[in-house]
């Protein structure tokens, strides 16, 4: 695995800019309990977290297993099994395939 030179971000989940969120979400449509990677901190302590890599920052977006699966289970953008509905991934689809063409 190559060590990339983007600034990594920790931060949760709440804190993220909603449009972040949002491209987290499609990214992760059957959830992000699956997705979390295992990593140590600056303190020594080791942190869960879902990774998610824009064009110029990784973030590493803690949260426990159980956290990833109140999130989901507390957005209304996932049905009651936990995917992202059709009609919230057709207008984070449209809405991000959208900004792509713009760069």
């Amino acid at each position: 695995m190559s060590q990339s030179s983007k600034p990594r971000l920790i931060t949760s989940f709440e804190k993220l800019d909603p449009n972040l969120q949002e491209q987290i979400k499609l990214e992760n449509p059957e959830g992000f309990s699956e997705n979390l990677i295992k990593f140590t901190n600056k303190d020594g302590d080791i942190v869960s977290a879902l990774r998610f890599e824009t064009e110029d920052k990784i973030y590493l977006v803690k949260m426990s297993k159980i956290t990833a699966e109140q999130i989901i289970e507390d957005d209304d953008d996932y049905d009651d099994d936990g995917n992202l509905t059709d009609e919230a991934r057709e207008e984070y689809e449209d809405k991000y395939e959208e900004d792509d063409l713009d760069d």
